[in-house]
């Protein structure tokens, strides 16, 4: 593994140090004033992703997540004038974040190999070039790696800033969703990504609102068996969050169509909040008069605030909680029975969905987040008071843009986009080896001399050879343990070595051949060179 994780790390760095980008290396352990400053400290800290301790004299540090923080300390005083801009950065190092659940063996682990680039720019218009020129950069550094891979729209998070995306490879394994038109070309992250919702189907008449009993019915799942005459679309669910800002908390109450979920990072960003959470049975107990499955938008207390997902957006004649535990209410109408709450995008694009431009139907497919690349905008120099001259000697916060890149999530993902039952088909740029050399009777002289000559050939034009010569192991065992760890290119000498000839085959699959050991050779440099060009 850590050869294939060595030759990510050339591949980025060749392609960063063609654009002029400069590497360096900067400490793991930080000092909390400098995440007091940017205002992050409190976040990283409630969400709990800080690994973070106190030194012998009481001083707290972290170890660091990121480095946005630190490379703008260390930037900020060294520069005074727009002529020593632009500055471009990056380090490899190994990254820590207190994963609530690390899983995946190095997918998503506490700790993690990452490349992270920062670009410093004396204009918004300088930041966006910046920004595209490294988005060339990860394409052409996912593609030389062998990986299939789509560039999307993503929210920036904790991190901050405007314009985000995100770099995914393509596995059906993969934990993130991906909203994709392939119409249009539309790609974004499910925490982004927005869509058409389907209109509600109209009520049949315009009756009273009242009351009807609906014991144990505490999902919407639960009221279409009581209900079957009125479709998911007109029962609206009320879902309560506790939410926190560094001076305060409150409970934000939330509309949202029965066939549609919520999503939490939009409503996160739209309140520009530290953290929230779903309340628990308690709170919605002791805030709704009832059990949880029975909140609804009339009679909720004054301290809690009410929103509506877009979705609800002429529902008419609706169910929804009666904040009276088994007791709903039907035919509820906005504007007579309630008025129309805040209305926003908070929710979950769904498989079906037509785009937001109306052009195309949204499909949902996986995969793994390899790179995520940002325009931070004024975020950081702003708060760190990271400023230079300008041409009329004004003070002037610099434009920053920020660019993380997984190395060993990247070899994790290659993985999981190529393997099968037998083991795992590594690309052939970032195999281990390129060449799996099997000798099946090592000690027989053809087949030594055979397997030699090969190897001294392979060898002397570059290309990585794992030569399998151990001795009494039986073929079945060897062609296992080839398998197993998934070198792309097969050579094996054998019984055909007294007639000068080997077995050529891929890793990938397909029938074996016998050809010259000659012809081997060729083949591997041909293949080697069609991977790196």
């Amino acid at each position: 593994f850590k050869r294939v994780l060595s030759k990510i790390e050339t591949i980025v760095r060749e392609e960063l140090d063609a654009v002029g980008y400069q590497e360096l290396f900067m400490p793991a352990m930080q000092p909390r004033e400098l995440w007091d400053e940017s205002g992050r400290w409190e976040r990283y800290t409630t969400e709990g992703i800080l690994f973070h301790m106190a030194d012998r004299k009481g001083s707290e540090v972290c170890l660091g997540p990121t480095h946005e923080e630190v490379v703008t300390d260390f930037v900020r005083s060294r520069i005074q004038s727009h002529k020593q801009l632009p500055i471009h950065l990056y380090q490899i190092q190994t990254k820590f974040r207190d994963e609530i659940r690390p899983r995946f063996g190095v997918m998503r682990g506490r700790e993690f190999l990452m490349k992270d680039a920062y670009s410093f720019d004396a204009s918004a218009d300088a930041m966006a070039a910046s920004y595209e020129v490294m988005r060339g950069v990860y394409e052409r550094a996912f593609s030389r790696c062998g990986l299939r891979f789509t560039a999307v729209q993503a929210d920036s998070g904790a991190i901050g800033g405007s314009a985000s995306e995100e770099f995914m490879v393509d596995a059906e394994s993969g934990e993130d969703a991906i909203a994709v038109c392939r119409k249009t070309g539309y790609a974004a992250n499910l925490e982004r990504a927005t869509s058409t919702i389907p209109s509600s189907p109209s009520a049949p008449e315009k009756v009273e609102m009242h009351k009807e009993p609906t014991p144990d019915a505490k999902s919407c799942d639960d009221l279409v068996e009581i209900f079957p005459e009125i479709p998911l679309a007109r029962m609206l669910k009320t879902v309560l969050y506790k939410v926190q800002w560094p001076e305060k908390e409150q409970v934000i109450a939330i509309l949202c169509r029965g066939d549609r979920e919520l999503n939490e990072v939009k409503l996160l960003n739209y309140l520009d909040a530290l953290h929230l959470e779903l309340a628990n049975e308690k709170s919605v107990t002791e805030i709704t008069g009832a059990s949880p499955g029975f909140a609804g938008p009339i009679g909720l207390p004054s301290s809690v605030r009410l929103l509506a997902d877009s979705s609800v957006q002429g529902v008419e004649g609706f169910l929804c909680g009666a904040n009276e535990t088994d007791v709903h209410l039907l035919d509820v109408w906005f504007g007579r029975d309630i008025d129309q709450p805040e209305t926003l995008d908070l929710g979950l694009v769904q498989e079906g969905d037509a785009t937001a431009d109306g052009e195309g139907t949204i499909e949902i497919t996986r995969g793994i987040e390899v790179g995520h690349i940002f325009q931070l905008g004024t975020k950081y120099s702003e708060s760190m008071d990271a400023v230079f001259t300008d041409e009329n000697q004004d003070r002037q916060p610099i434009w920053m843009g920020c660019y993380g890149l997984g190395v060993s999530r990247t070899a994790a993902a290659a993985v999981e986009q190529g393997n099968d039952d037998s083991g795992m088909i590594w690309p052939l740029p970032i195999a281990p080896y390129s060449v799996a050399l099997l000798q099946l009777q090592p000690g027989d002289d053809v087949q030594d001399n055979l397997a030699q000559s090969i190897y001294e050939k392979l060898e002397a034009a570059g290309i990585d050879v794992l030569w399998d010569d151990r001795p009494k192991l039986n073929p079945g065992a060897r062609f296992k343990d080839a398998d197993l760890v998934g070198i792309p290119l097969r050579i094996v000498v054998g019984r055909n070595a007294v007639d000068g000839q080997v077995e050529w085959s891929l890793r990938s699959g397909g029938d074996s051949e016998v050809v010259s050991g000659d012809e081997a050779v060729s083949r591997a440099l041909a293949a080697w060179q069609e991977s790196v060009n």
